[in-house]
């Protein structure tokens, strides 16, 4: 009878350890969404790569808008995972990443001319965004929409969200839309969202960083980064005197040049002015050739697509609670710095092998 017993709990007792998504990092479930995250790779390397044990495959979307493709995988308890792929070796995926001008955190983007992509990000009005990335975010939406409705219509109520790489970009910016959408009540308030994106890059200016961190800071999103990994450092960042603040010193400083003596005022307003120009000067070319200039391009790859007026800044920043995971002599020893190996700090097995290393 109690062998009996057992057996009948068992799976309840398997089902009831993962019923909940729990604040806070575990090294074990940033692994298992990390070989997530590399089953966007051809079937053919499937059993060279190790497999996720938790959860299993339900759905692939079709490739979309600049070469995308996102997953839905579930665990035995119904938490749902939903996974983004990161950049592949064509023009179009490429592109989204150097497309990179910035547009304000609310607003609309036209995809096609069937379909225009209505997004708020943030509530704060001077947060800005990556715009390839929120334009492959609109690619995508409404085929993840679809579904994402759907499982909650079913009762479910607990997702992770997961990417590496661009995925991992695409994975901020879906995290942010989502519980913007909780706030304003589309989204019932207790579905829980967890997210881990890997090997992230930069997805929008600070502001935009505040309102994400002040969405997520009890533990609910994080970025894991191989510290010799460059994608994490991209894309480039420039920041003007416009960037600060609305209350700031450099506000006012051309006033208060002119208050200074005549000899005085001639050095500092050109020292002012040598390091306040270049700076303006870098931000209008990012902006003219990943820009404006990129954004033509991207037509290309998406019918209708029209890009949207950007904003004048290109001061991207780190965005998130990272945790940063450090190399040791066996990481070198087993991965051999080569200057030509360009991605071999990115791949799956040195991040499996440093999260193994770490305490958490």
């Amino acid at each position: 009878m109690k062998n009996r017993l057992l057996v009948f709990l068992f799976p309840a007792l398997i089902s009831y350890s993962y019923s909940q998504l729990q604040p806070g990092y575990d090294k074990e479930e940033a692994a298992e969404l990390l070989k997530v995250n590399f089953r966007f790779a051809d079937t053919s390397f499937w059993d060279s790569m190790p497999a996720p044990k938790r959860f299993e495959f339900k759905y692939r979307s079709n490739v979309l808008g600049f070469d995308n493709k996102w997953d839905y995988w579930e665990d035995r308890a119904g938490v749902g995972v939903l996974s983004l792929r990161g950049t592949t070796g064509t023009f179009a995926s490429w592109g989204a990443n150097f497309y990179a001008g910035m547009v304000p955190a609310k607003g609309w983007i036209k995809i096609s001319e069937k379909d225009t992509f209505y997004y708020e990000l943030s509530k704060d009005p001077k947060a800005l965004v990556h715009v390839g990335w929120t334009t492959a975010l609109g690619c995508i939406w409404k085929d993840m929409d679809s579904l994402l409705f759907a499982k909650i219509d079913q009762g479910k109520k607990e997702f992770y969200i997961t990417g590496h790489s661009q995925g991992g970009a695409l994975a901020y910016l879906l995290t942010a839309h989502l519980l913007i959408m909780k706030e304003n009540g589309i989204i019932p308030a207790d579905v829980q969202f967890k997210t881990y994106c890997s090997a992230a890059p930069k997805p929008g200016n600070l502001y935009f960083a505040y309102y994400y961190e002040k969405m997520t800071q009890n533990g609910w999103a994080f970025n894991t980064v191989n510290a010799l990994d460059w994608v994490p450092e991209s894309p480039f960042s420039i920041q003007t005197v416009n960037d600060f603040s609305a209350i700031n010193p450099f506000q006012d400083a051309k006033k208060a040049i002119r208050k200074l003596p005549f000899f005085p005022r001639l050095v500092v307003r050109n020292m002012y002015n040598k390091m306040n120009r270049p700076s303006k000067k870098s931000q209008r070319r990012f902006e003219k050739y990943l820009g404006n200039k990129l954004g033509k391009l991207m037509t290309k790859n998406l019918d209708g697509f029209e890009p949207p007026e950007l904003a004048h800044s290109a001061d991207f920043t780190r965005c998130g609670n990272y945790i940063i995971l450090y190399p040791d002599v066996e990481y070198y020893t087993r991965f051999p710095q080569d200057p030509k190996e360009k991605f071999m700090n990115h791949m799956l097995d040195p991040y499996l092998l440093l999260l193994e290393k770490l305490s958490k």
